[in-house]
This record gives structure tokens, sequence and C-alpha cells, in this order.
């Protein structure tokens, strides 16, 4: 009876591993984007000790990949210049087999961020995004850009699955995706003419600890995070998302290793008051997601918090855009959009989402494809030097200069030996402003846009507005 036993169990294994289908992540779903020109990281589950063939239609190669003991596999698949839509058809040797539709190849980016990537084409409640309606209406699914929205989820371990799928370009996802990754793929679409995917992440009001997993934490910032929570596996109840690598365990983990393009990032509000960390800590983060997606070389490219009417210290913000520009230097391949010009007084959710997504769009055409007609770039601080009643101030900038000219520029401020200062006046000459006011007739230091609240007035010929600075060191 006990070798009957045996054979009916042996059976009825071989049975289900016959009918057993290849299991694929969640961010492996129909209507999906992958990054064209490369060998794109798969991995999934399937019948253990086995083998797993990949059928991708747009070659005529299979590919195979052994299976372990608990079943996993994993292997690069090679793709083709932009193109689709593709279908992929993964068999363990069962009967059934696992195929993926509607696939295109182009680019992909990976977008994160808190409230200012989150907020949607359609806005926040009393909080509308400039231009929804024409976007929203508009979206037509025969545009090549495919949205994959990271439902929320946060945890004290890292999980190995999340809730997302791939979604066309139609009004309902259009809607309901990130208005800035939304507006940047748009502009990338258009002028490179090529299928783009998103995949968008986020969770408003998170610190970019969340973001980051433990062991990134732990070795690089030892004794300045508490990592009780993870050694329970229970988050706190009030906020858990704000916890260090809650988010990381939640919405960045389960999506390890795809292969994108680049990363697009808009969080440092909830950071603001701990900006000298924020240098070390965004460095870091960018490090930890180009080794744990397996790409070393992956254009880093971020959005300086706007302007806002903070209830805090006058200088929190400014200081934290200095630590923001601070970055450039340290990561490598990065850039970051300025918005001086397009915050908001009462909201800290700017409108202008457009124009953040297009300043985002034209970093990454002309430093990673090589669009080199336009200047992408904020003009930022040089030097400045101090004669005749005036501060000369030297701005990098391309060769096209500042802008506007023959106005007189508001935001600017001057200060003598009292360290008091006062509103001032610049004029644009070539790459300098000269700046002056009546009331300090004997200025040692200048400031621009150096407060929470302020208007941007200063830009490159393009358009694109200058960081704020100081030339002073005064706290």
């Amino acid at each position: 009876m006990k070798k009957i036993t045996i054979i009916i169990l042996a059976t009825l294994a071989v049975c289900a591993n016959a009918n057993a289908k290849v299991e694929l992540p969640s961010i492996f779903t129909d209507n999906m984007v992958l990054q064209q020109g490369r060998k794109v990281n798969l991995w999934g589950k399937a019948v253990p000790n086995g083998k797993v063939t990949v059928q991708p239609s747009w070659s005529k190669y299979k590919y195979i990949a052994e299976t372990g003991s608990d079943g996993s596999w994993a292997l690069y698949l090679p793709t083709s210049e932009a193109g689709g839509p593709y279908s992929i058809t993964f068999s363990d040797g069962g009967k059934e087999k696992t195929i993926l539709n509607n696939v295109l190849i182009g680019e992909v980016w990976f977008c994160s961020g808190q409230s200012n990537m989150e907020m949607p084409v359609r806005g926040f409640p009393g909080q509308p995004v400039e231009g929804s309606i024409d976007a929203i209406m508009g979206a037509r699914p025969s545009v090549p850009i495919r949205i994959c929205t990271v439902k929320r989820q946060c945890s004290a371990a890292e999980e190995k699955t999340c809730d997302c799928r791939w979604l066309e370009h139609n009004p309902e996802s259009v809607a309901d995706a990130s208005a800035v990754a939304y507006f940047f793929a748009r502009r990338l679409n258009e002028v490179l003419d090529v299928p783009v995917g998103l995949i968008i992440t986020d969770w408003g009001g998170t610190p970019i600890e969340a973001w980051m997993n433990r062991e990134t934490l732990r070795l690089e910032f030892k004794g300045e995070f508490d990592f009780s929570h993870l050694d329970s596996r229970i988050l706190p109840k009030k906020h858990p998302q704000n916890s260090p690598c809650a988010m990381f365990n939640g919405q960045v983990a389960p999506l390890v290793p795809f292969t994108f393009r680049g990363m697009l990032w808009y969080q440092g509000e909830s950071n603001r008051g701990r900006a000298e960390q924020y240098i070390r800590l965004q460095t870091s983060y960018v490090r930890m997601m180009r080794y744990l997606f397996r790409n070393e070389n992956a254009p880093f490219y971020f959005v300086q918090i706007a302007p806002y009417n903070y209830s805090d210290s006058d200088l929190n913000s400014p200081l934290f855009y200095e630590a923001q520009e601070a970055t450039l230097s340290t990561i490598p391949r990065s850039g970051m959009v300025g918005t001086a010009d397009i915050g908001e007084w009462g909201t800290i959710h700017p409108r202008k989402k457009k124009e953040v997504g297009d300043r985002l769009a034209l970093l990454a055409l002309q430093d990673e494809y090589g669009i080199d007609y336009i200047d992408a770039h904020s003009p930022s601080y040089a030097d400045a030097e101090f004669k005749d009643g005036k501060a000369v101030v030297t701005m990098n900038v391309g060769d096209r200069n500042l802008a506007p000219i023959g106005v007189d520029l508001e935001g600017f401020e001057l200060a003598g030996e009292d360290r008091v200062f006062h509103p001032a006046t610049g004029r644009v000459s070539g790459k300098t402003v000269v700046v002056s006011s009546p009331e300090v007739p004997e200025p040692v230091a200048v400031r621009y846009c150096f407060h929470n609240w302020s208007v941007g007035t200063l830009f490159n010929s393009y358009g694109i507005p200058a960081y704020p600075f100081r030339s002073d060191d005064w706290k």
C-alpha cells in the first residue's frame, strides 16, 4: 500500500509540473516596454531543477535558463532597436505557456520620489495641474507611451512582489499617471520618435532614507537611523511609510533588477532641515540604485524642490537647494532641474508640472541622447566681484548667455559689513549680472532667491531658470 501511495504522489507531481506555467514578477505584464539595445534582465519561477525557454518574437533565437532547486531562474535577453508590438513566450516544458503580448521596445525610465512626483496629471483635490485636460483628453493608445505605476506598499522586510501592471496610453491611464513623469515621456517620445516606458513608484511625504535599503544605511550612516522596526518586522502605526527602508522594501525591492535607461527623482521636501546629511543620502541612494539594478552608468536627473511659503526657518529651503546642487559634483552622470520660477506661495504642489517634465526631458535629450542644439542646464553661480558700490556676479552658462536683457530683475539681495540683506535689482550683461541697491552703498555679499519663498527672474536664453545662490557662507 505504501508503494502504491508513493507512485500516486509521484504521478500527481509529474502531472502538476506538466500543467505548471512559468511565473513572472508583477513588473512583467502585457503592454510593457523593454529597454532597447540592451541585454535586459528577466527572472521568475518555474519547475525546480529544470529549464525555461524564452522565445521573443523579434528574434529567431531561443534563450534558455536553468532553474534552481526552488524553481527560480534568471537570464539576459537581448533586445532589438525600438519597435513593436512584440510577444515573448515562456515555457518550462509543460503544456501551458506564459505569453506576454503587446510588448514594445524603446526607452524605459524609473521615476520615484514623494508627492510632487506622485501628483497625477488630473491633479490633487483643489490642486490642479496646468494643461491636464488637454493631456488627458488627447491621450490615444496609438501613441507608444506605456505606464506602470506601483500601488502603495510599505514593508519592514524586502518584498518579492508588488501590485503593478503596464497600461496603454489612454485617457484613464494618463489621468492617474505622475504628471512630471508623463510630460517627460511625452516630450521624449515626440523628439526621439520611439516608445517610452515609465515605471513609477512614489509616496507623498516620504524621506529619502525610506527609499534606501538597510545595507546601504547601515554601512554608510552608522548610528544615524533606527532599524528597530526592521528587527521586529513591525512598522510604526503612524506614518509607517516614512520609516527607514520601508519604501525600498515595499516598492523598490520587488522591481530589482529590471532594466531601464535612467532615473528621475523628485523628492526632498521631507528632508528639509537636514541639508548637510542629504548630500550624503542622495549620493548613496544613486550608488545603491545603480548597483542593485546592474546599471552603473544610469543617468540620474532630479528636481530642485520648488519655492513655497514654509512656516519654519526661512533658510531651510535655500540651504537645501545648495545641498541638492552639491550632489551634482558627487553623482556622476546627474543633472538637476531648476524650479525657482514655478513655485506657488499657497501650495507645496505647484501646478506647472509640464515645465518640470519638459526640463527633465531636455536634460536627458542633451546629456543622454546627444541632442546638442539646446542648453538644458540651469545657470549656476560662479563668482562675485564687489566694486563701485555694485556686485558683478559671473554665472556658469552656455554660449548664448543669460536672459532677459534690458530689464531690472528682482529676487536679488545685497548686504554690507553689517550682514543685513536688502532688496536689490540685477541687470544682465552677457554671462554676468550687475546687482545694485541704494540701501547698500558698499556691498560685500550678494544673494539670489535665497528664501523659502521667492520668484526667479534669471534664465538662460532657452528659458531655463538659474539656481538660487549666495556668495557668502553666513548662517
